[in-house]
């Protein structure tokens, strides 16, 4: 039996394929309220496939509790934010987990973090809690780090198809682990060490913060000189070794806008590149704000009342908001002490901010400035009703005459 720790966008999809695939599961979260709803036959957020792999799950005897279980097996799925000031993992979440688990954990057990980590998070907290139980790594307790590598909108089919990495002290475990997450698992699986595991995951999402950044900085670079920033990418893409990304209204989610912080909190003195692409991505948002003052001016709209923001999850076709574009937004607005913007996402019910809406007729009723921050198939595909309004597109996907873009 396996017994995963946290049941939110990572855990619960693991949990449910292990389950779905025959492999013996329990499912743990301190949230009794979202244990009770699993409980009741019905999952906690929205992702394409994920209530089909539910129903499977159910079916093969997958059970959710608010209880850690005695077994020889755990993954740890919980939280990993990051102290916005020193820019340092905070590692709270998983060495509460690992605590809570070393109380029921037989001798032997192997623990599992799946939670994204910084190199050395293993070694400087997780380590020292084993071992002031008298515990021996090794002997008692194997510890692993296999980081997950799924992305909100595709986890099924991500779970089912990527490659993963397997970190561990020992090989043999390591041959373990891997042999479990076969189970399911149909791409690559790499067995390495920890430290490596760790820092495999943050360089991969680092990666792409980086790529992202240029973009951004490109798309200032242009805006400052009345130049087509997309017409230039189009056309140097044409390169056969140039892939430029197109530039957008910031970074969100909780793996490329928090991981390359990680790196930046622990190598302050040599993670120069990784702190500069970090902070030109957290700029977008005020980049964008910037944007809509000035064609408000240009169109002679006073008041920000009549400004609509479309979108306040981090991607599209997803109802994740963690980390969003659109929230940074509202959030630099009130600092700044401006208010009466409307919000409108057709995937978000839940009340989020002030001035939301919850019908897309409605909403483009009382604005005059559309902005799309996120590109879901609901606004693509209704591109027509935009007919009239004065539209900022920060996502490249409109085509109506006199589009503003970034």
């Amino acid at each position: 039996m396996i017994n995963i720790i946290g049941l939110g966008y990572i855990g619960l999809p693991t949990a449910l394929m292990f389950a779905s695939h025959g492999v013996e599961v329990v499912g743990t979260d301190y949230n009794k309220e979202l244990v009770d709803t699993l409980n009741h036959g019905r999952t906690t957020f929205e992702e394409d496939g994920l209530d089909e792999l539910f129903k499977a799950a159910v079916e093969k005897g997958i059970k959710f509790s608010s209880e850690y279980m005695k077994t020889d097996m755990y993954i740890i799925a919980v939280p990993t934010p990051y102290d916005k000031d020193s820019k340092r993992i905070d590692p709270s979440f998983v060495t509460g987990a690992v605590e809570n688990v070393l109380d029921y954990a037989p001798k032997g057990a192997v623990v599992v973090i799946e939670s994204t980590i910084s190199p050395g998070t293993i070694d400087r907290f997780v380590r020292p809690i084993i071992e002031n139980k008298g515990l021996v790594i090794g002997e008692d307790i194997h510890l692993v780090h296999a980081p997950e590598r799924i992305i909100p909108g595709n986890m099924v089919y991500e779970l089912l198809h990527n490659s993963r990495t397997i970190g561990a002290d020992s090989p043999e475990i390591g041959e373990k682990v891997k042999a479990l997450y076969s189970s399911f698992c149909q791409g690559e699986i790499v067995v390495t060490d920890i430290r490596t595991a760790e820092m495999t995951k943050v360089v991969e999402n680092t990666f792409r913060d980086i790529n992202i950044a240029f973009a951004n900085e490109l798309a200032k670079i242009c805006r400052s000189d009345n130049m087509d920033v997309y017409e230039i990418i189009r056309i140097a893409n044409k390169h056969p070794r140039v892939n430029i990304l197109s530039p957008g209204p910031g970074v969100g989610g909780h793996c490329i806008s928090v991981d390359p912080w990680f790196l930046v909190g622990d190598y302050p003195q040599t993670a120069n590149l990784i702190k500069q692409a970090r902070m030109i991505n957290d700029s977008m948002p005020e980049f964008v704000l910037g944007r809509i003052s000035d064609i408000m001016k240009e169109n002679g709209v006073k008041s920000v009342s009549r400004v609509g923001l479309y979108g306040l999850t981090y991607k599209e076709n997803v109802d994740d908001i963690r980390e969003s574009p659109t929230l940074q937004m509202l959030e630099s607005m009130e600092r700044h002490l401006a208010s009466g913007v409307k919000v409108y996402d057709p995937y978000v019910e839940r009340e989020i901010c002030e001035n939301q809406y919850h019908d897309f007729d409605e909403f483009l009723s009382e604005v005059d400035i559309v902005v799309i921050l996120v590109g879901h198939n609901e606004i693509r595909e209704n591109m027509e009703k935009l007919k009239g309004k004065i539209v900022l597109d920060t996502r490249n996907i409109c085509n109506l005459p006199g589009t503003y873009r970034l």
